[in-house]
């Protein structure tokens, strides 16, 4: 089979690295792609947004399944764009992809269909805004409707920081139009996880679950990311509560879509909250997480693009996929300045040696080749991901990776996963 990915980011680098491993495979492209995709596919000089190019490209090229990396071109409605003219396409169609791309929708998704989550309202008014999270009073959630490449939610311990945020997102406008709309919620007290699955919209099949560092800083300090590392399991989201999270959450959710006539297919992300009265809804993404799914797709042992294709067309998925009981972490790299401006074209160092060390991959998220040199592209440079015996070894063999790489202003979390050994 011919395979297209649509993205240039450290999401996009694991799928293309577990889908060249498939047997099934025959060509693979990759639409941007970056350097570390073109280790494992042939890339292409298509934006991920440019919609009808990439269909073009995908019919000439005779392609049995596009796999859409990031959630803009599918807000865009790529999906459809393929269906209309009869091309595979794992991800939803752009209604259905509003389960992300519209917090507000989401919201009042999960309230008609009893939806475990934290009760919220939206405004598109600032003074309305105001007013209304004076009277909910702190702590409080305000989050920016529209998608904000993971940064547009706040979590507000006092009256100051709320309004702050409402000021930000309604009136400075720091997001556009994304921010036109703020959901201002209660908020949730508990620890965070994150679990997957693949649906057509009618089968659901569950993935495993991991957990997201968002916050830039150790000890969840500093301004929320697009994530500074993950690591997979998580041992908080197992055996009965993973299928709780299916049965109160995801399940409706997917029965929910498909009711108001936009089934969805692809991987539905829950962002959840595991509170003392049970797991909670936070918020869905509608495509695999950026870091969650370097560690994720590092531990599944079945062929990917199978059950990729069967989600696209509705073929039989199984009842269950294989997961390694090994558990594996990702460190990101990160550029100086990052998650606020930050300058590119720095000269990497170290990627071989790193991943010389057993078990190790490093994933390209944010960079360029000029002249044969590796060099910085993006606020999130690299994800260096391991696989290990426990979450400890995995741990130990991340750090050790990253200590062989070096670009100027290089910074990161030094606590990822450890979240995951404190519970043991």
């Amino acid at each position: 089979m011919r395979v297209l990915i649509v993205g240039s980011g450290g999401r996009e680098h694991a799928l293309a690295w577990k889908l060249s491993q498939s047997p099934a495979l025959t060509r693979l492209y990759a639409a941007p792609g970056n350097p570390g995709i073109a280790t494992v596919a042939e890339c292409v000089p298509i934006s991920a947004e440019a919609i009808s190019d990439l269909v073009a490209f995908a019919e000439r090229e005779r392609i049995g399944l596009t796999v859409v990396g990031p959630e803009v071109p599918l807000a865009l409605g790529i999906a459809d764009a393929f269906e209309e003219r009869k091309l595979p396409c794992f991800g939803p169609s752009r209604n259905a992809a509003r389960i992300e791309s519209s917090k507000a929708f989401a919201k009042d998704l999960m309230a008609r269909h009893g939806v475990p989550t934290a009760h919220a309202r939206s405004f598109t008014n600032p003074a309305d805004a105001t007013r209304h999270a004076r009277s909910l009073g702190p702590p409080l959630v305000v989050k920016a409707d529209g998608l904000a490449a993971g940064k547009g939610v706040t979590v507000c311990r006092d009256e100051a920081s709320a309004l702050e945020a409402i000021d930000q997102l309604m009136i400075k406008k720091i997001f556009g139009a994304a921010g036109e709309t703020v959901v201002i919620e209660e908020c949730l007290e508990g620890e965070e996880a994150s679990f997957f699955a693949l649906t057509d919209g009618r089968q659901i099949l569950p993935l495993d679950a991991a957990q997201d560092h968002k916050a830039v800083f150790d000890g969840d300090r500093g301004p929320n990311t697009g994530g500074m590392g993950a690591y997979s399991p998580t041992p908080s989201v197992s055996g009965a509560l993973a299928d709780e999270v299916m049965e109160k959450i995801v399940n409706p959710t997917v029965r929910a879509l498909a009711e108001a006539g936009h089934p969805y297919r692809g991987v539905l992300y829950a962002g959840l909250m595991l509170t003392a009265s049970g797991p909670k809804a936070l918020e869905f993404n509608a495509r695999f997480g950026d870091p969650e799914t370097q560690p994720l797709l590092l531990r599944i042992e079945d062929d990917l693009l199978p059950l990729l294709h069967a989600t696209a067309t509705g073929d039989s998925l199984p009842k269950s996929i294989r997961f390694s009981p090994k558990a594996a972490v990702c460190v990101v790299l990160a550029s100086g300045g990052y998650p606020g401006e930050y300058a590119t074209g720095k000269p990497i160092s170290g990627v071989e040696a790193a991943q010389a060390i057993p078990g190790v991959v490093v994933f390209h998220a944010g960079t360029t080749m000029r002249d044969g040199q590796l060099l910085t592209a993006g606020g999130r440079v690299l994800g260096v991901t391991a696989l290990g015996r426990t979450i400890g070894s995995a741990i130990t063999q991340a750090y050790e990776a990253v200590s062989k790489i070096h670009f100027e202003g290089m910074h990161y979390r030094s606590d990822i996963g450890r979240r995951a050994l404190e519970g043991h």
